[in-house]
């Protein structure tokens, strides 16, 4: 199965006064002065890290190959959902200290062993042996600055598509084109800003998220095309590329807002709304 290619963005850091910064893929780490030159922290972005999928599959059956490809992408789009709702919880925290056990973690299991159970019947139905996959679903919390492994990228995932951790540097799993029903990936630009001021780097984090989420949803969308094809030949740009274009122009308006509202300079990120297909 061909592989696509998603690319990784960079999120430079800067600061006034006194910064420290600290960047990974995944998370981000902020020390700065105050505007009064009191102690101002921003906290780093945690994600989840959950057991990769992809690489604890035996061969996958011809016949079961696009319905286990659509679950992945849907193990996937969990994991980048959940990142997102961690990186606003750096930003906007909620809840008490279970908050994230009972909120995020607990339901992500849940999500992920209907998805796992999936894949077994997948095999089952067309005879084939059906592999356990029930010590599979439950995710804990990485460190902040480390990105989650994906299965869309199992080998490559270190890079997040925007800095996030989510998806991955490489579409290893998601396949490139539609041979054997193989499901094609959404190609958006990575999102390469300059310097983000200390006071609006979580809130930049945060969009980053969303990015990544919106490729994950979009993805999911093409997978499952490749299961249970619909609509006409522009059924994909009208129904998936275009709405993820106006998903995008939003998120990516925020950012700049962001910028703007700390007395930066407003990147013009405009031209990077639009995505194609891998």
């Amino acid at each position: 199965m061909a592989r696509g290619t998603r690319k990784t963005a960079v999120l430079k850091l800067g600061g006034v006064g006194a910064l420290a910064a600290l960047l990974f893929a995944g998370g981000l780490q902020l020390a700065s002065a105050g505007e009064n030159g009191r102690p101002a922290t921003t906290a780093a972005a945690q994600t989840v890290n959950c057991p990769t999928v992809r690489d604890k599959l035996p061969a996958v059956p011809a016949a079961a190959a696009a319905q286990v490809e659509r679950e992945l992408a849907n193990l996937d789009q969990e994991i980048a959902r959940q990142n997102e709702r961690l990186a606003r919880q750096a930003v906007r925290p909620e809840g008490g200290p279970n908050f994230v056990d009972n909120a995020i973690l607990g339901p992500l299991r849940s999500k992920r062993t209907a998805v796992l159970d999936r894949i077994e019947i997948a095999f089952n139905r067309i005879g084939a042996q059906r592999p356990d996959l029930e010590a599979l679903a439950t995710c804990s919390l990485n460190a902040p600055g480390v990105p989650s492994a994906v299965n869309g990228g199992a080998a490559q995932n270190g890079n997040g598509q925007n800095g996030a951790g989510q998806n991955g540097n490489g579409q290893g799993g998601n396949g490139n084109g539609n041979a054997g029903g193989a499901p094609r990936t959404v190609d958006c630009p990575r999102v390469d800003l300059p310097a983000v001021p200390a006071a609006a780097a979580a809130q930049v984090q945060a969009e980053l998220a969303t990015l990544d989420k919106q490729i994950a949803e979009a993805d999911v969308r093409l997978a499952q095309l490749a299961v249970r094809p619909e609509g006409g030949p522009a059924f994909i740009d009208n129904a998936i590329l275009g709405p993820l274009r106006s998903k995008r122009v939003a998120a990516l308006d925020r950012i700049e807002i962001a910028f703007n509202r700390v007395g930066a300079q407003r990147p013009n990120l405009d031209a990077l709304a639009t995505c194609g297909l891998n």
